[in-house]
């Protein structure tokens, strides 16, 4: 299981707070360091959809000028991977039947990691 966020991020910090005390074992990758795979952020975006997996309402989009702009689907996947602060965080894979968590929800994870 992979958990992809930064570490001074508030619902970062929440998931592995949540995972650490459940001693669930995750690897943690800081996408400031390193950027997922595009092949990665299309499978996220196949499974949850672009409007989960882009934070539109961060300051990285507003900062880019993406708003303003009519981006189809191709366009934002490649703007995800050539800024990786534009992905909402955290994000979970690699877990189960391939399945994504986008974001921190303490019910949602609590429904998933009995």
């Amino acid at each position: 299981m992979r958990l992809f966020g930064i570490k001074n991020c508030g619902s970062v910090k929440k998931a592995r707070d949540f995972l650490d005390s459940r001693g669930i074992v995750y690897e943690f990758i800081d996408l400031k360091i390193q950027k997922p795979k595009i092949d990665e952020i299309k499978k996220w975006v196949d499974k949850k959809g672009i409007d989960i997996v882009l934070n539109s309402k961060g300051s990285t989009y507003k900062n880019l000028g993406l708003k303003n702009l009519d981006l189809d689907l191709s366009a934002k996947i490649k703007n995800c991977y050539q800024n990786p602060m534009l992905l909402k965080r955290p994000i979970i894979d690699n877990f189960g039947d391939d399945e994504v968590i986008i974001g921190f929800d303490n019910k949602k994870y609590e429904q998933i990691f009995k």
